[in-house]
């Protein structure tokens, strides 16, 4: 028996829906490389501070907390993508609440930059001081 208001969409559970939601996953960071340039900026961006944030950190919780702050960035990456793109697909033609959204999601990235940066700067700074 459906729930009432319930997706067709919505897959019943278990095993198979894990599957599903890890190819759909994988399709989305797929589709994030391809389409979204500030995507593939900050991936480069991690690709080399990954590696510096292994070197710099002291302990392995300094080094999760470096790489945390990192993945944060593309995750409101991503979700700045999927508001966007869900915009345009809403409202191909300029419209003030649709720029005031993409506007909103830009600066929430903005944001994950500067937790990042906090982020580094209080793990970092106290190592070599």
């Amino acid at each position: 028996m459906k729930r009432p208001f319930s997706s067709s969409f919505k897959s019943r559970g278990g095993i198979p829906r894990i599957l599903n939601a890890f190819r759909y996953s994988c399709h989305g960071l797929r589709s994030a490389f391809i389409h979204e340039a500030a995507f593939r900026q900050e991936l480069l961006l991690c690709v080399i501070a990954i590696p510096i944030a292994f070197w710099l950190s002291q302990d392995w919780a300094q080094f999760f907390m470096l790489l945390g702050s990192l993945f944060f960035i593309l995750i409101v990456e991503l979700l700045n993508s999927a508001i966007e793109t869900l915009a345009d697909a809403v409202q191909p033609d300029y419209h003030p609440l649709v720029g005031r959204a993409k506007d909103i999601g830009s600066a929430a990235v903005l944001l994950s930059f500067a937790v990042a940066i906090c982020v580094w700067a209080a793990v970092l700074i106290p190592n070599y001081y």
